[in-house]
């Protein structure tokens, strides 16, 4: 059952630091088959509790649904999961100060080392390249596989016009990760407004500095914090 609470922390976390709001979804590879998954019904993030989550194959089928509404955009989670093993927790939101450098051909560089992350760029995917004329969501398996071929080995990828997909070794590092992205997003453009000439993360520096970015500290805090306000909201 821990992890299943683990799962509702991360949804709040992340709606309470501004990467997801109504929309957006966050997913966790099952700890005893790693051939399924686990992700909220269709709901708002900030509201969901653990009798929300639901079970998924690596096909995206619910396997628990009990007339509950999956999320449409699933096969994001499924297609990853599907294509990096190494991958156990998948975040997908529309992250505010990110969009922008999907849409302009700027790169996001690390600028930072609580985003060391990002190294000296972030692939962004282009729906266009595989179905043109959609509403930009990932409503398939071929959309979803697409992605993930995007994302490659990367620990993030932009979406055009969409957001983001950003992918850890763990939940922490994966909600971590997103929420140091939005914050190292908003960080380049207030220096991008200042210069042109910023001093980014040589590849030393972030060799040396992703390795050890669990987020282990900011966690616990977060996620007490999480779910202290999810048990508030039974009384």
């Amino acid at each position: 059952m821990n992890h299943l609470e683990d799962l509702v922390a991360a949804y709040r976390i992340l709606t309470e630091y501004g990467v997801i709001d109504a929309y957006g979804h966050v997913s966790l590879r099952s700890p005893s088959n790693p051939q399924r998954y686990y992700l909220a019904r269709s709901l708002a993030p900030e509201r969901v509790q653990v009798e929300d989550i639901l079970e998924y194959d690596l096909e995206s089928n619910p396997l628990n649904a009990q007339g509950r509404e999956s999320v449409t955009e699933r096969y994001i989670h499924g297609e990853i999961y599907n294509s990096r093993p190494d991958v156990l927790a998948v975040v997908h939101n529309h992250s505010p100060s990110v969009v922008p450098f999907s849409v302009t051909g700027v790169p996001m560089r690390a600028l930072w080392h609580m985003a060391a992350f990002i190294a000296d760029g972030l692939p962004n995917w282009e729906i266009r390249s595989v179905r043109k004329g959609t509403d930009l969501l990932v409503r398939d398996s071929t959309l979803g596989a697409s992605l993930a071929k995007t994302l490659g080995a990367k620990p993030a990828a932009l979406m055009r016009g969409h957001g983001s997909v950003t992918v850890g070794e763990s939940l922490p590092r994966a909600v971590g990760r997103s929420v140091y992205l939005e914050l190292s997003a908003r960080m380049q453009m207030q220096a991008l407004a200042l210069s042109k000439d910023i001093t980014y993360l040589d590849a030393a520096e972030v060799q040396a500095s992703t390795p050890h970015q669990d987020y282990k500290r900011a966690w616990p805090m977060w996620r007490e914090k999480a779910l202290a306000r999810a048990r508030a909201e039974r009384k």
